[in-house]
């Protein structure tokens, strides 16, 4: 099912022309990093969750500290000039970045590996619809319809999961609305700012790790058992700088793919890992998964599928159009 993504996306890049060689270079490793990291810090996480213990919002206070670490090191390395901002307006990216981060950590905690990134999936309708409804993008029928079978897909999975519970759920719905507002902001203020991912994400990291250091102290524990601060093995602090690691690489994926695509593009292309992630879910952490969430699975994967067949036909019609009217220029 993996082959016909492949397939439309091959044949998206071919239809450029031979001045977006470098670009499509780009997106292509840009790409293949997020894929990588993204995967590799859903199990990380999960392991963390499941044999460390280590504090969800803590867990995220670290990523966003890591984060900045690693761009201040990029910037002294001369890999990005760092360009001054006003605070006040990285705010709400900030927030929302919180809210982005800990939910879904939260639903990954309280969900098996397979729902939590089968819901996610519900995160291209909510933008499609976020977008239509307040900024006035318009979207092809073909493209509207193709949300039915993923809604439907994440209801069958979601109802037939043997792990099933309301926290979970809550915690992975709340988590794709925050998620789509943050996507979408993310892309208006790389416009409205005219800065790249890293000169945003330079702001927002240290500014969403000070808004938890106030939060960490009223829903988590400090000292003792599961504390921030309690005596880690050398494992469990290896385990969560490596996932701090990967989270540095996901922030900046995230950020200069929607920058340079669209959000709805980001979330076509990070599903590239949406079957090897619920196959992991199942080898490594023995996920049961019932007959009809693999009908759910698929019929999710159809719609995405679908979606990307009617976006790369229509991304490709448009090019020619362009084509055409600058022949007759």
């Amino acid at each position: 099912m993996i082959w016909p993504f492949v397939r439309d996306l091959l044949s998206f890049y071919a239809t450029m022309s031979c001045a977006s060689n470098r670009r499509v270079t780009a997106i292509t490793f840009g790409v293949l990093g997020n894929l990588v990291s993204s995967i590799s810090i859903i199990f990380l996480n999960k392991w963390i969750y499941v044999n460390v213990g280590f504090p969800n919002i803590s867990l995220t206070l670290v990523h966003f500290v890591i984060t900045f670490l690693g761009l201040y090191a990029s910037q002294l390395a001369n890999v990005f000039n760092p360009k001054s901002l006003l605070l006040w307006k990285v705010v709400p990216l900030s927030l929302t970045f919180c809210g982005f981060v800990v939910l879904t950590n939260l639903s990954l905690q309280n969900n098996t590996v397979g729902t939590y990134q089968v819901v996610k999936c519900m995160t291209m309708p909510v933008i499609m619809f976020i977008q239509t409804k307040f900024y006035n993008k318009t979207f092809s029928m073909n493209v509207k319809l193709t949300a039915v079978p993923i809604t439907l897909g994440v209801f069958l999975n979601s109802y037939y999961d043997m792990k099933f519970n309301l926290l979970g759920s809550l915690y992975a719905g709340l988590g794709v609305l925050v998620t789509s507002m943050y996507q979408i902001l993310v892309g208006v203020k790389q416009q409205e700012f005219q800065v790249n991912s890293m000169q945003l994400l330079y702001y927002q990291a240290p500014l969403s790790a000070g808004m938890l250091l106030f939060v960490v102290p009223i829903f988590e524990p400090i000292t003792g058992e599961h504390g921030l601060l309690q005596p880690w093995s050398y494992q469990a602090l290896g385990m969560v700088a490596l996932s701090g690691i990967m989270a540095f690489s996901v922030n900046l994926s995230i950020f200069w793919i929607i920058g340079n695509t669209s959000p709805v593009t980001y979330n076509v292309i990070g599903h590239l890992k949406f079957c090897i992630t619920i196959i992991g879910g199942f080898l490594i952490f023995r996920d049961p998964v019932s007959t009809n969430q693999c009908v759910g699975i698929a019929l999710t994967l159809a719609g995405i599928m679908a979606y990307t067949h009617f976006k790369t036909t229509e991304k490709q019609e448009e090019l020619q159009r362009a084509k055409l009217v600058m022949q007759k220029v």
